[in-house]
């Protein structure tokens, strides 16, 4: 995987929230350390995010994305 943004923290899906149109997706970056996206509905599940799977929280400016290897 190759990303323009600096920061990419790699962690686990802890618990994906689906909405209407938008998911929220907590990201544990280390025990006790979360960080939490939203990305559209579309997005979550074309990335088949599920809990337990290892994912990267990437950080751009005040965006957090979420990428899979």
């Amino acid at each position: 995987m190759q990303i323009s943004a600096r920061n990419a923290l790699k962690g686990t899906v802890k618990k994906v929230e689906p909405g209407a149109v938008n998911t929220e997706v907590t990201v544990e970056i280390a025990p006790d350390v979360q960080v939490v996206a939203i990305i559209t509905k579309a997005s979550a599940d074309t990335l088949g995010l599920q809990e337990g799977k290892e994912i990267y929280a990437v950080i751009k400016s005040s965006d957090v994305m979420i990428a899979v290897d």
